[in-house]
């Protein structure tokens, strides 16, 4: 396995349009950057334009670029089954549409057989009569049927394609993967005159997977082909880690159940403890048979929740947390498939209390305050380097380890890349550190993020909240906030500055980003942004102020008894 735990493969490419005047099938291996490819895997395909139809080059094309960017836009936690059907469904009822009244294009049509790599399985989305195919150990297995007709010398009239329907009909099949396997994919003008023990003989070869393809079409040329022939092979070199995201799809169909209690037993687990139990989510400490280290199982309460928002909220948590690799983001367990018989996720047990529980009993002091809110940030940069905002920042949500580490935790209703949103009723956040663009309907983002960040500093200095939203939540005041030299005389003019921008009202006075504020936190730079002299004299020295107004008083107070 790779040290990043992700799948590795190589790939070739070869076509010939044989006897024909063009050629109307197409290719292609999509790789993608190494994020994308955690999310959605790596595609390789091959399209066949009908013949006999108008435009079957054009159909082709399309059908295999159109997939590329629908299924990479589609939410990953569908599964890669449910997204590649959902990313070629818009496109075959156009190609349908369009084949029924553009002359250009009549009866446009074509096959599609796809493979996505993921993790340590590959999933074939097949449509028509190109082919997929697994060759492991000599062995070659077919993983598609073709949809022709049965009658003989109709063997080539497809019944199925993309275009011929107006409600496309895509089979798909995953097969688990190794190191070492080869994959191949044909159209009809390779596999309809090589037969399997030729391909079974070139993929046995071993040679790079650009030469073997070359040669099965090579092979399809010398065996007289007449139609165009295409076929890409893939070597398998090394597997990825365990495909959470099929995981999370078999998650995805496990029944929400009202939560248990403790002493109850769940898949194995015993649960030993209440840990939390909270409006939305119930926590328990359990023990998985006889091992000794401790989970935590967090369940959900569909009673309070509905049903899809329990169900989005427990697979972001879960895909997130198996996903972020920082040390400072909390982390969720992979169960073996199969075992889940309800909804739940498995946690790692952080021996500690949470940051609000330290807030209650004193503000820190600065030195290891601004140690605690560097870890802190690093955690929600880690987040926002994905492209993922956190969305509900708090002390309750941070736990302090007793060894000295930082958890940024509670990451079900982060807000993830093309995912699905919470109801309204159901918005994220917590009222004293949503941000005032919140409050107004916005999603959330990395900004927003850092102005909760921005509270949560406030608080772990100050022990209070910047605008007194603690007081009255239903009515957020996002005033100008107290300095939080008022609470803290000791606490340095950098810091002060910097916590105030993370709070500015408007998202552009704020950091640029969270990596910024880690800088400033880190070297007490001059970079922040300095406060501003325009405050009044109130503002600026609020004890002085009110001295000078005592001293006047008193002034006055012995003038009238001087008067009198």
């Amino acid at each position: 396995m790779a040290e990043d735990g992700r799948l590795e493969i190589a790939a070739g490419f070869a076509t010939a349009r044989g006897p024909r005047k063009d050629n109307q099938d197409f290719g292609a291996v999509h790789i993608g950057p190494p994020s994308e490819q955690a999310l959605h895997g790596m595609v390789a395909l091959v399209a066949d334009g009908v013949s006999g139809s108008k435009a079957g080059r054009v159909a082709s094309e399309l059908a295999g670029r159109t997939f590329i960017d629908a299924y990479v836009d589609q939410n990953p936690l569908k599964g890669v089954a449910a997204a590649g059907v959902a990313a070629l469904t818009g496109y075959n009822r156009w190609l349908h549409a369009k084949g029924r009244s553009d002359p250009d294009m009549t009866g446009a049509a074509t096959t599609f057989t796809a493979l996505v790599l993921r993790g340590r399985e590959a999933t074939a989305l097949h449509v028509g009569d190109s082919r997929a195919w697994h060759f492991r150990d000599g062995v070659l297995t077919r993983l598609t049927d073709d949809h022709v007709l049965s009658q003989p010398g109709l063997s080539h009239v497809l019944y199925r394609a993309i275009g011929i329907e107006a409600d496309l009909r895509l089979d798909t099949r995953p097969v688990a993967l190794k190191a070492h396997d080869r994959l191949l994919l044909t159209t009809d003008g390779v596999h309809g005159v090589v037969p399997e023990e030729d391909l079974v003989r070139l993929l046995s070869r071993r040679a790079s997977p650009e030469a073997d393809a070359q040669a099965i079409v090579d092979a399809a040329g010398l065996a007289g082909t007449r139609d165009n022939a295409t076929a890409i092979v893939i070597d398998v070199i090394r597997i990825g880690a365990v495909d959470q995201d099929a995981i999370g799809a078999e998650v995805a169909g496990l029944p929400i159940l009202p939560p248990p209690n403790v002493g109850d037993n769940v898949d194995g687990f015993r649960l030993e403890r209440l840990l939390s139990d909270g409006r939305y989510t119930r926590l328990f400490i359990a023990r998985d048979g006889d091992t000794t280290a401790p989970v935590v199982l967090k369940f959900p309460k569909p009673a309070l929740l509905s049903e899809s928002g329990a169900r989005g909220a427990f697979l972001r948590e879960s895909f997130i947390g198996r996903r972020i690799d920082s040390p400072f983001v909390g982390k969720t367990l992979t169960l073996e498939a199969g075992r889940q018989s309800r909804l739940y996720i498995a946690q790692p047990l952080y021996a500690g209390r949470t940051l609000h529980a330290r807030i209650a009993e004193e503000p820190f002091d600065i030195a290891s305050g601004v140690d605690v809110g560097i870890r802190l940030a690093r955690g929600v940069a880690a987040l926002h380097r994905q492209g993922i905002a956190h969305r509900d920042i708090k002390p309750d949500n941070v736990i302090l380890e007793s060894n000295g580490g930082v958890k940024l935790i509670d990451l079900g209703v982060a807000r993830l890349p093309r995912i699905e949103e919470f109801a309204e009723a159901e918005a994220p956040g917590t009222p004293g550190y949503k941000a005032p663009e919140l409050f107004a309907g916005y999603p959330g983002d990395a900004l927003s993020d850092q102005y909760a960040l921005g509270v949560t500093l406030y608080r772990l200095f100050t022990g209070d909240y910047p605008s007194g939203q603690e007081e009255d939540f239903s009515r957020m005041r996002f005033e100008k906030p107290t300095r939080p030299t008022v609470h803290r005389p000791d606490m340095p003019a950098w810091l002060e500055a910097a916590i105030l921008r993370t709070l500015a009202v408007e998202p552009p006075d704020r950091f640029a980003d969270v990596e910024e504020l880690i800088h400033v936190l880190e070297s007490g730079s001059a970079q922040a942004v300095p406060m501003r002299r325009d405050l009044s004299l109130m503002e600026r020295e609020p004890v002085r102020f009110w001295q000078g107004v005592s001293a006047l008083l008193l002034v006055l107070l012995l003038l009238s008894w001087m008067v009198r």
